[in-house]
């Protein structure tokens, strides 16, 4: 850099008249001063990286740049997950690898929120709810039942198979009643029990009752007189099934397994636990109970109500249907 300065007189060296002489400077660029840098362990100095870097200062100050002592290690600063105890953000990394790399985390806290207490008309609230609840639930739960159990067929060893009347026209079974005696008497041709029970009494006017219509009917069909038993008393399912609980404590009997229509076997199944007898159910497969869909949904809603009925009151539905 040269810089030219005027005087009043001439300088040393120059020509005698000249009125302005010329004076040349020459400024020597200053030393590099290398400045305090950030590096990475590995010497990379890009600065879009963002991991860990090493802050270096140089040996004797900014003026000059050195390497840092070989006896004084750098540690870089690991950035961590601020906890939720107020922590610092970064901390020293260990000179030993295998340290840094067997700890964990600490595990956050979650802040529990003060649960508000509930208040009465809240509490009966959800109560009367769930009772709605249950009071909708129950019958379709019922009902749902009531056609599980028609579809169950059991046939375990027993001391009889009771076989609950129906219908009979002037000593001659109605085919709701055939249907069910003609089950029966299969039952008892392939062993499951050595007695088979007929019960039902007579509707005012009828000569014949429902036990001794179906007892004469197998005989008929060749089953040994002395293998059925006729209770030829019983309006309905409960009280036909009292005389039937009877007869089972005069003879020791214990087990049972009843025939009936599909739809009827839960309810009476459940009445003759309650008398004390061991019950399993087999309904008959055939008869107009069972032929057509819609007669098959209206018996089930029926028992499903029925059902209900003696839960609630203890005895037997007053509407009497040819099916029952």
């Amino acid at each position: 850099m040269k810089v030219r300065t005027t005087g009043d007189g001439p300088e040393k060296g120059q020509r005698d008249g000249h009125d302005e002489a010329t004076r040349v400077f020459a400024r020597t660029p200053p030393a590099f001063e290398e400045t305090a840098r950030f590096v990475r362990g590995d010497g990379d100095e890009r600065p879009d990286d963002d991991r860990a870097r090493t802050f270096v200062r140089p040996a004797g100050g900014f003026g000059a740049a050195a390497p840092p002592p070989a006896d004084q290690a750098t540690r870089p600063f690991v950035r961590e997950d601020v906890p939720a105890t107020g922590e610092p953000l970064r901390r020293a990394a260990s000179d030993d690898p295998d340290e840094d790399a067997g700890q964990s985390r600490p595990p956050r806290r979650k802040r529990r929120r003060r649960r508000r207490p509930r208040s009465l008309g809240r509490i009966l609230l959800r109560t009367l709810a769930l009772i709605v609840l249950v009071v909708v639930m129950l019958p379709f739960a019922t009902w749902g039942w009531v056609w599980y159990t028609a579809r169950q067929d059991e046939r375990p060893p027993s001391d009889a198979i009771v076989v609950l009347g129906a219908s009979q026209y002037n000593g001659r079974p109605s085919p709701v009643f055939e249907a069910r005696l003609r089950h029966a008497a299969d039952l008892y041709t392939e062993g499951v029990a050595p007695v088979v029970v007929t019960v039902g009494g007579n509707q005012p006017g009828d000569n014949f009752t429902e036990g001794g219509s179906g007892a004469r009917w197998l005989v008929e069909q060749g089953l040994p007189e002395d293998s059925v038993v006729p209770i030829g008393e019983g309006a309905d399912t409960l009280e036909s099934l009292e005389l039937v609980a009877r007869t089972f404590e005069e003879r020791g009997w214990r087990t049972a397994v009843i025939v009936s229509d599909p739809w009827h076997s839960l309810r009476s199944r459940e009445m003759a636990e309650d008398f004390g007898i061991e019950a399993a159910t087999s309904p008959a497969r055939s008869g107009p109970a069972v032929l057509e869909r819609e007669t098959q949904l209206w018996y089930i809603t029926r028992e499903t109500a029925s059902l209900w009925h003696y839960w609630v009151f203890g005895e037997s539905a007053t509407v009497r249907v040819d099916a029952l």
